[in-house]
């Protein structure tokens, strides 16, 4: 079977990874063998420059260039190999990440993120022009305050997770930017329900495309 790609993103407290481990058992009782994976992380590298971005003061460019050299070392080394190998690749973020949390959040250039977008994730394995995408992404929406409830006292927050709720609704409406641009590939799932209603919304996306019977 070919491979598939199926991307999770949401604002932090968004509750996206809790569905991550239930959806690979769902594609592994189906036969499927199943990579799961992070962003900014994945790999040796990539995990280091996941430290230094979560922890380090850094100015929006250099934060945003450290994103995409950890996934382009992501892709050469996990996602793009499992693919090939026909596996299903579930990853915690990924570039849409990036356009709502330094594009959006930040307020960085997002035509700079678009060239960046271009370099990195053009690969051999895709037709020239064409780029790397997830081929399903769940974007997991709440609002900021009810995001914020779940997360306090859960852990010292990191750079990202310290942010005030200003800048997590510059990363919601960032995130909903780059679903209307691509509807095709982004299904919407409300992530203000409660547990279980919130999975049936992700087993539908993923049944409703044919991905998983």
């Amino acid at each position: 079977m070919p491979g598939l790609f199926i991307s999770f993103e949401g604002i932090d407290g968004a509750g996206k990874s809790t569905h991550i481990e239930a959806l690979a058992q769902a594609f592994r009782d189906a036969g499927r063998t199943v990579v799961l994976t992070r962003e900014p992380g994945g790999t040796p590298l990539a995990e280091q420059l996941r430290g230094l971005a979560l922890n380090t003061a850094m100015d929006p460019l250099t934060e945003a260039l450290l994103m995409f050299a950890a996934r382009r070392d992501h892709l050469q080394q996990v996602i793009e190999p499992a693919l090939a190998r026909g596996d299903v690749v579930l990853c915690d973020r990924f570039t849409d990440a990036t356009f709502a949390y330094q594009g959006a959040g930040r307020g960085f250039d997002l035509d700079v993120l678009a060239q960046l977008e271009r370099w990195v994730q053009s690969v051999p394995a895709l037709p020239a022009g064409q780029l790397r995408q997830p081929h399903l992404t769940l974007w997991f929406e709440v609002d900021p305050a009810v995001a914020a409830q779940r997360l306090a006292g859960a852990r010292a927050p990191d750079r990202f997770e310290s942010q005030p709720a200003e800048f997590f609704r510059r990363v919601a409406e960032g995130y909903a930017r780059r679903a209307d641009a691509e509807p095709q590939r982004f299904a919407r799932i409300d992530g203000s329900r409660g547990r279980e209603a919130v999975w049936q919304q992700v087993l539908a996306a993923v049944q409703g495309r044919g991905m998983l019977a």
